[in-house]
């Protein structure tokens, strides 16, 4: 697991996160693809940290990468969830009701 720095100069340990959840991949016949990145290359795991604020970490098995992570919103993180095919958390339940058709 990793630490990053955020926007906000908040510290992040993903060991410490209340919850965590992988991207889906689909099979294309040859490679597994990321559906968050389209890539088979690069990654992102959803987090809801202790204070409960969600971000991405965004990873990749390109040479030299260096892997980082991002503040998102609840909205970014029902949107994100919804693609995954995960179940939505109980804090997030109420905002799939305005993004859900």
């Amino acid at each position: 697991m990793a630490r990053y720095e955020m926007s906000d100069g908040m510290i992040v340990d993903t060991n410490n996160a209340s919850a965590r959840w992988k991207e889906a991949a689909d099979f294309d016949g040859r490679n597994h693809i990321s559906r968050a990145t389209c890539s088979q290359w690069d990654h992102e795991t959803l987090y809801r940290s202790r204070r409960g604020r969600y971000y991405i970490e965004h990873s990749s098995q390109w040479e030299g990468s260096v892997p980082n992570a991002e503040w998102v919103s609840n909205e970014e993180a029902t949107r994100w969830l919804l693609k995954m095919g995960h179940d939505l958390p109980e804090d997030l339940k109420e905002m799939a009701d305005r993004l859900l058709d």
